[in-house]
């Protein structure tokens, strides 16, 4: 199958890995989808890899489907990183302007945010990503993009997002032995953000939450830009998890149960019908001892309690991350954990701000495959490399192009592959 370089996407998830394959749409605005591809996460557990070979099998598996739905293989791919490992601070950067009597360039401006970038960090962490909140030139505060502007001293502001090195290489090694490039490494929650955040949220002030298999991504935006990342090992799989120990069924069965009970009711209730609130497990197809439970025990006895707990954490970590207050946009929720019944309304209660379902937008093609919160990571990675691609073409150096036409062509490559390999 013939491989083509464009924006992918693989989501490694603690309950699923998804593959999205697109292409440019004629119109050249956005980004048609064709092929989707969603499986079973095998060696992933909380947002981590603890098994490589499990992890590559089911990354084989997503990757061949979507493959086949395209009709073309992926050469590179943008991939999603979470976990508890992931932390984020803010940092300041600051350098004179060579020029003074020039513009301020792109360089200045890579100056500046390297200088950012250039804080102390333990040796088995490393910067995942560096965003800048503001610029500021000459003591001029709110500037967004500096470029062409005239200044003498030029100060930027950024949010730092970092993660554990053997993370970061375990998730580039599993896309790797399957012969795919990584474009790009991007936490979980600035993936979702870009999918299901409007440009109004993020200036209001608002904060992003989804809830996954194995954890809970926060971010918060404010003035535009993402001020505070953290993540919550904790996820919807906790919810299945205590609805089997209730019940004393498999975890399995406990799934269906959460989701029967999450689906949306029906607009009109046969009124006659009794035992409304009895859920007949064999219609699910739970074959077990317990035959039938009670709907309103689950919901408000197992459900809510969880929820509350979930945002509960959620709420603490705001507080510790010093923005509290600063979000009137409310928060958005999303990912497979916000489909459950009672989220939003747990979320309300318990954070006491405007709560609301985000459902990822901006791609085109295939998209009633991923209109739904489930899939707000994959498509986020999508808009995510979209949004940097020209940035990341420019700052990539191509070694098999600085080779081509050379004579001894073989020989070179092999001296190049020999330099790269004392490289960190």
């Amino acid at each position: 199958m013939a491989k083509q370089s464009g924006i992918n996407a693989i989501d490694i998830g603690s309950s699923k890995i998804t593959c999205l394959i697109t292409v440019p749409s004629q119109d050249g605005v956005k980004t048609n989808v064709v092929g989707v591809a969603t499986v079973p996460s095998r060696g992933v557990k909380k947002g981590q890899i603890v098994n490589i070979e499990e992890c590559v099998e089911a990354i084989t598996d997503c990757v061949e489907a979507a493959e086949r739905m395209a009709g073309f293989g992926m050469d590179s791919a943008y991939v999603s990183i979470s976990g508890e490992h992931i932390q984020s601070q803010n940092s300041h950067g600051l350098v004179a302007i060579r020029e003074t009597e020039q513009e301020i360039t792109p360089d200045d401006v890579f100056r500046v945010i390297e200088a950012a970038r250039a804080i102390s960090l333990p040796t088995s962490r490393e910067i995942i990503h560096v965003l800048p909140s503001e610029f500021i030139v000459d003591s001029q505060k709110g500037i967004k993009d500096p470029t062409g502007m005239s200044g003498i001293r030029l100060e930027t502001e950024a949010h730092l997002i970092t993660g554990l090195s053997p993370a970061i290489k375990n998730v580039t090694r599993c896309v790797s032995d399957i012969g795919v490039n990584v474009s790009g490494i991007v936490f979980t929650g600035l993936a979702s953000a870009e999918a299901v955040l409007t440009d109004t949220d993020k200036d209001l002030g608002v904060i992003l939450v989804d809830i996954g298999g194995g954890t809970t991504s926060v971010s918060v935006f404010l003035e535009g830009s993402c001020v505070y990342s953290s993540v919550i090992p904790v996820g919807a799989k906790k919810i299945s998890d205590d609805i089997a120990i209730g019940l004393q069924i498999s975890v399995d069965s406990a799934e269906k149960v959460k989701y029967f009970v999450s689906k949306p009711k029906p607009e009109k209730i046969d009124p006659e019908a009794k035992h409304q609130d009895e859920i007949d497990l064999l219609k699910l197809g739970i074959s077990e001892e317990t035959k039938s439970v009670s709907k309103k025990t689950i919901v408000e006895g197992i459900i809510r309690p969880r929820l509350n707990e979930i945002f509960t954490m959620v709420n603490q970590v705001v507080k510790q991350s010093g923005f509290q207050g600063q979000s009137p946009a409310g928060v958005v929720i999303t990912g497979g954990g916000s489909l459950t019944v009672l989220a939003t309304e747990s979320c309300r209660r318990v954070m006491q701000l405007p709560a609301k379902i985000g459902i990822p937008t901006g791609l085109s093609g295939m998209i009633d495959e991923i209109n739904t919160p489930i899939s707000s990571t994959a498509a986020g990675l999508i808009l995510y490399g979209l949004k940097n691609k020209n940035e990341q073409g420019s700052s990539k150096m191509n070694f098999s192009g600085m080779i081509k036409g050379i004579p001894g062509q073989k020989v070179a490559s092999k001296v190049i592959d020999f330099i790269k390999s004392f490289l960190p």
